[in-house]
């Protein structure tokens, strides 16, 4: 039976152990909640919880697979500090965070002075793969994604589909960066729509039949409309959801890379600047707008 070590049970990581473990892949899991990992485990016959890192190498039959399911930054760099210290020659560490791409071309040279190989994997799905398969961007050598394949067609929708070997080490993330910045300027563009046609009172337009309309045969059919479509049918106005959208740091490498090339990416830019918006970071300008306007045309400043 196959086998590989997860690492890190949150929204993704934790219904990718459930898709492998259902796919006949043993899985060595570990959380920073043994809580967490032992329910897992109680759920599927196919998982195995861990209470370390060292548990979960001692766990694995050599040569070993272990994948990163953690936040990008500070947890998955002691993650790797850490499993780099107790992984053999010839073991296989995989990162399947939102990490900068330019971090995981520096790890993949760092672990292979240690005879480790690396991958880095960019995952798409949300909570929604566990049903429909996630969309996976892998980045690695040949021999290192050959042995990574069986993993990915488990993980996939289907083995032949929704995963590719995008390239060398960091080809994985950055595709997965710009996959994101894709997905900003989408979901901007939809929200916006949504949003002139609400204003249109004279016409009390149904949004939440729009919506359903567009789903069939328009050019903008998506899963994005699909989504807005579902929670639109229970609730068009949204007067309980706070005005406020996170940006989780991809669509930011995305503006500065497009900066470095000298490629123009308006719209995916503007929609992180909508995003920055949302959250508070506009206001001072605002502010400062509102007291141009009153000094030189003595236009009302609202308190």
């Amino acid at each position: 039976m196959l086998e590989i070590g997860l690492y890190g049970l949150g929204r993704m990581g934790g219904n990718m152990a459930r898709r492998l473990a259902r796919g006949g892949i043993q899985v060595c899991a570990l959380n920073r909640s043994f809580e967490v990992t032992q329910k897992l485990a109680a759920e599927e016959a196919n998982i195995t919880p861990c209470l370390t890192a060292r548990d979960m190498v001692a766990s694995l039959a050599a040569p070993r697979i272990v994948w990163l399911m953690l936040p990008a930054g500070a947890a998955t760099d002691a993650a790797i500090s850490e499993l780099s210290e107790l992984l053999s020659p010839g073991d296989l560490l995989v990162d399947g965070a939102n990490g900068f791409y330019q971090e995981a071309m520096r790890r993949a040279g760092e672990l292979d002075n240690l005879g480790l190989n690396f991958a880095d994997v960019g995952v798409s799905g949300g909570i929604w793969g566990l049903a429909n398969g996630y969309c996976l961007m892998a980045g690695g050598s040949e021999p290192v994604i050959a042995r990574l394949k069986p993993y990915l067609q488990a993980l996939a929708p289907t083995p032949e589909t929704g995963w590719l070997h995008a390239g060398p080490a960091g080809s994985g993330h950055f595709t997965k960066m710009v996959h994101n910045g894709i997905e900003y300027g989408m979901m901007q563009a939809l929200a916006e729509g949504f949003a002139l046609m609400r204003a249109k009172q004279e016409f009390e337009l149904d949004i939440a039949a729009i919506a359903e309309l567009w789903r069939h045969s328009s050019v903008v059919r998506s899963w994005l409309l699909d989504l807005s479509a579902d929670f639109l049918k229970n609730d068009q106005k949204l007067e309980g959801i706070a005005p406020v959208v996170a940006d989780s740091g991809e669509g930011r490498w995305t503006a500065l890379e497009s900066i470095n090339l000298g490629v123009p990416t308006p719209v995916m830019t503007l929609a992180l600047m909508s995003r920055f918006a949302s959250q508070g970071k506009g206001d001072f300008a605002n502010q400062m707008l509102a007291m141009m306007r009153q000094g030189f045309g003595g236009h009302a400043v609202q308190k």
